[in-house]
Order: structure tokens, then C-alpha cells, then sequence
């Protein structure tokens, strides 16, 4: 009896110690995580740190800058800038743009953009045109022998070939006309811009109406500035007629090319015309018809314009 008593009592010792050693086990697991696992926590901790001291940075700078001062001299110097654009712009809508509508009308009727007969445009061109081979000629060719049959009859040298002055004339005439409507654009969009509040919440319909107008002024502008673009075309694509024209005399196209190109330039300046007038109007209209909402486009605050 005394010894099943102590087999039994030596078996609770061992499962005991055994149970202590789990215990001990599960504490270190708890307690004392993995390497990798601190690893991964220790970065988390760096990218938190690295996220508040970028977020307090850019909290500061957009402090600095609600707080930027401007002096008082700047201050006035930019007022009266502005209020010299709203006076021009009331000018330009009061009378520039109706009397430049009426001149550019009167320049659409003038004799020089009212041509039909476009054979009428053509200019002299002073490049001697070679005479045909006679008969005794094409025999004595036969009768060359290898070395004269590489030389090569040159063509006739052509003097100073002059451009289309008709032409000229009238590109003088438009070009002031261009450089005019860019400027003007420039002007408007300057000033509707000036005229657009400061972001806010709500009754932000006129301010779409400006934007609406803004982005119809770009367009115009980019179509203007394709005018001069199309007009150094017209040079450079007539002088290589008129270089083509030169050296193969021989060849009645190239000719009849160089004045094809006068003859699409004169319509190209009839359209150009066309448009600056068309442009001018489609300014006046749009602005007189939204002059309320561009000046006034929260409807609180008084008219800069006056």
C-alpha cells in the first residue's frame, strides 16, 4: 500500500512540473514576441512617425502662409492695375470692338477682297522657259559619244523672281488686324479673371458662366494664333514652287503651282478677315448678354467694373 501511494504521488510531482514548464512556455510566447513580428511592429511605429512629421510640416507651411503679409505699396500698385483693366475693358466693349466689327466690315467690301477673277492675281514669274530641241539637235545627240553623254545640258539661270505684291499688299493689310484681336483677347480673359471671386460654397452659377466664356476666349485665341501659322506656310510652300519652278524650267506644273498658291492665299486672307470679324462680334454678343453675371457673379457685392 505505501509503495502504490508513493508511485502515485511521484506521478502528481512530474505532471506538475511538466504543467509549470508549459505555463513558463506560453508565458515567453505571450511576452516575447518573434523578431520578425517586432520588426513589422517597428516599422509601423517609423511610418506613423514619418506620416505625423510630414503632416505637421505641411500644417506649419500652410500656417506661414495664411499669415504671409503683403505690404501696403504692393497692395496698391495691384489695385490700380486692376482698375485700369476694368477701364479698358469697358472701353474696348463701349467702342473699340463696334468700330473694329464696322472697319473690318468695310475692308470685306473694299475692291482688293472682293476679286473673282483669280487669274488676275498672278504674278509675273522671270523664269525663261527653254526652247524645244530642233531636229539637229536630237540627231547630233545620237552621234555623242560616252564622254558628252555625261555632261548634262544646263538650264537657263533665272534672275531675281519677285514675290506676288498683290498679295503682300494685302497680308499688310490683315497681320496689323491679327496681332489686334490677340491683344484684345488677351485683355478680356485678363479681366474676367480678375473678376472671379474667391472659392465658396453655393451660388456658383455665375461664376460657371465666366469659366463657360473663358474657355470659348481660349479657343478663339488658339484658332488666331494659327492665322500667322498659316501665313509663314504660305511662304515657305511658294518659295519651294517657285525653287522647283526655276530649276526645271522644262516643267509647265510647277508654274501653274505658284500661282495656285496665290490664288488659295487670297482666300485664306478673304477667311481669315471673315473670322477676326466674326470673332469680334461673337465677343460683344456674349459678353453684353452675361454682363451681369461676369461683373457680378455671386450677386452680393458691386459691379468692379464701374
Amino acid at each position: 500500500m505505501g509503495l502504490r501511494t508513493s508511485g502515485i504521488s511521484s506521478r502528481l510531482i512530474e505532471s506538475k512540473l511538466r504543467g509549470n514548464k508549459i505555463s513558463q512556455a506560453t508565458k515567453k510566447k505571450t511576452f516575447f514576441p518573434s523578431s520578425a513580428a517586432a520588426g513589422q511592429k517597428i516599422l509601423l511605429i517609423s511610418a506613423d512617425l514619418f506620416i505625423s512629421s510630414h503632416i505637421l510640416k505641411v500644417s506649419i507651411a500652410m500656417s506661414k502662409a495664411a499669415t504671409l503679409k503683403i505690404s501696403s505699396a504692393s497692395s496698391v500698385k495691384v489695385e490700380n492695375f486692376c482698375q485700369s483693366l476694368y477701364q479698358e475693358a469697358e472701353n474696348l466693349f463701349s467702342s473699340f470692338v463696334p468700330q473694329k466689327i464696322i472697319q473690318l466690315d468695310a475692308l470685306l467690301r473694299d475692291d482688293a477682297l472682293s476679286i473673282t477673277d483669280m487669274s488676275s492675281l498672278q504674278a509675273p514669274l522671270d523664269i525663261p522657259i527653254p526652247d524645244p530641241p530642233s531636229p539637229e539637235d536630237e540627231e547630233m545627240e545620237t552621234d555623242k559619244n560616252g564622254d558628252d553623254e555625261k555632261k548634262k545640258k544646263k538650264a537657263p539661270k533665272c534672275g531675281f523672281i519677285k514675290g506676288n505684291e498683290k498679295i503682300m499688299i494685302l497680308l499688310d493689310r490683315v497681320k496689323p488686324e491679327i496681332v489686334c484681336l490677340r491683344e484684345t483677347i488677351i485683355v478680356v480673359s485678363s479681366w474676367i479673371q480678375h473678376l472671379i471671386p474667391k472659392i465658396e460654397d453655393g451660388n456658383d452659377f455665375g461664376v460657371a458662366i465666366q469659366e463657360k466664356i473663358l474657355e470659348r476666349i481660349t479657343a478663339v485665341k488658339t484658332k488666331v494664333d494659327g492665322f500667322q501659322t498659316n501665313i509663314n506656310k504660305y511662304f515657305s510652300e511658294r518659295g519651294d514652287a517657285v525653287a522647283k519652278a526655276s530649276k526645271d524650267t522644262h516643267v509647265m506644273d510647277y508654274r501653274s503651282l505658284v500661282h495656285e498658291k496665290d490664288g488659295a492665299a487670297y482666300s485664306d486672307i478673304r477667311v481669315i478677315v471673315l473670322d477676326i470679324r466674326g470673332f469680334y462680334a461673337e465677343l460683344y454678343d456674349i459678353i453684353n448678354k452675361n454682363l451681369e453675371k461676369v461683373i457680378n457673379p455671386k450677386g452680393e457685392e458691386k459691379p468692379s467694373m464701374y
